[in-house]
């Protein structure tokens, strides 16, 4: 971060190398926040995968990181495996060598694996179901709620730590009250996470610290194909295939001042 940059706030966006996580690292630097881009080099691509999502992923947080910083904003790229249970504070450490003390958290990070009790290998849109196994079971809830539920409490105990009064956490979900079927574990990682941030608004509500989730509508980070806009066309619950960019300036707000009185909600997006 150049010397001279002065940064209203710093924040930590997990998953911060394609997609959401890098529409709001982008987003959160435009309004002035520095931004410690983390994120985790994917394995091979999956071949369900499209040729643009394979590539929004390469781009990587460099990328995003380069973006912000032609800007005149302050970001940090840090490579961070989330199913280690120390890479919280290593994450915070580092943002707090390079940019500043951290006051506002997006956990955005996915360790989406498409898994399902029923027989079929495939869901509706041809991608390729796993049987629920202790290996899918342990990378959602890893990445998906061990890592929020971690990240959530090194950003409490940090800001205790300094007497701090002003702190904003963003969560991201997915599936719903009837569980997300053909992505079962993914919803329940995500209802955990839920959870969590709902207990910190209630929590930590008193010491100035806001907690909100963000459900995205279906959003086209790549994945989008003519079956799944069809499917949303003829869909009474979703209404808009959104960008990136649409859904970060709902985290943008959220992770600002004038978002002081709403905290403790599970912001639905359509």
């Amino acid at each position: 971060m150049p010397d001279d940059l002065e940064t209203a706030h710093v924040a930590i966006v997990t998953g911060a190398n394609h997609g959401i996580g890098a529409a709001t690292a982008a987003a959160l630097a435009e309004a002035g926040t520095a931004v410690l881009c983390a994120f985790w080099r994917a394995g091979e691509p999956d071949d369900d995968q499209s040729e643009t999502y394979r590539t929004s992923r390469a781009a990587g947080a460099e990328q995003v990181v380069a973006g912000i910083r032609e800007r005149g904003g302050g970001a940090v790229a840090v490579e961070e495996d989330l199913r280690d249970p120390a890479a919280a504070g290593r994450l915070f450490d580092a943002a707090e060598e390079h940019l500043g003390t951290v006051d506002i958290l997006v956990n955005n990070a996915s360790g989406w694996v498409p898994d399902s009790f029923a027989a079929a290998s495939r869901d509706r849109f041809g991608r390729t179901l796993q049987p629920v196994t202790h290996a899918t079971w342990s990378q959602q809830f890893a990445v998906d709620a061990m890592a929020p539920a971690l990240l959530i409490a090194e950003f409490a105990r940090r800001h205790f730590a300094r007497d701090a009064r002003w702190g904003r956490i963003v969560g991201l979900t997915s599936g719903g009250p009837l569980g997300f079927p053909k992505e079962v574990s993914y919803g329940a990682a995500k209802a955990a996470l839920e959870s969590y941030a709902m207990s910190a608004a209630l929590e930590l509500g008193v010491y100035g610290i806001t907690s909100n989730v963000v459900h995205p509508p279906v959003t086209d980070t790549g994945w989008v194909t003519d079956s799944v806009r069809e499917f949303v066309a003829g869909s009474p619950e979703h209404f808009h295939v959104a960008r990136p960019e649409d859904v970060a300036e709902v985290i943008a707000f959220l992770c600002s001042d004038h978002a002081a009185l709403i905290t403790a909600n599970i912001v639905h997006l359509r």
